[in-house]
């Protein structure tokens, strides 16, 4: 019973992510933005929603991992989070932490940043 609970939960989570009504504007930032933005912001959070795999490959300093294909795992995390922070999000590209982002919004999280691009621009702004 758990089982089919969780399942629902998650087709219920991928289906409002997905749908274009329910998308709210997403504050995404430029990689040097980003990081201002979060360095000037007390007790901000800096979340990774890569894969554990990914994470240790490398991660930016200071950041959570809290893995967006956990489905159920991952909302319960979430849910978990003191909502009255500040909450920079990335992945690789910024695709899956947008996802994760516009969840948060919907979840009642009031800031919560994208990373734009993901840890391939921040790396990029790095080399420049």
């Amino acid at each position: 019973m758990i089982k089919y609970i969780c399942i629902a939960i998650s087709v219920l989570i991928v289906s409002c992510v997905f749908s274009p009504q329910i998308r709210t504007a997403m504050n995404e930032l430029a990689p040097s933005e980003w990081a201002e933005l979060q360095s000037k912001t007390p007790e901000s959070v800096i979340l990774d929603v890569r894969t554990d795999e990914e994470f240790e490959s490398g991660y930016i300093a200071g950041a959570k991992n809290l893995d967006i294909r956990g489905g159920a795992s991952f909302v319960s995390s979430i849910q978990e989070l003191d909502k009255s922070k500040a909450y920079f999000v990335y992945c690789r590209s910024g695709a899956r932490s947008g996802q994760a982002c516009q969840l948060m919004e919907q979840m009642g999280f009031e800031r919560v940043y994208n990373l734009e691009g993901g840890v391939l621009a921040w790396e990029g702004d790095l080399k420049e």
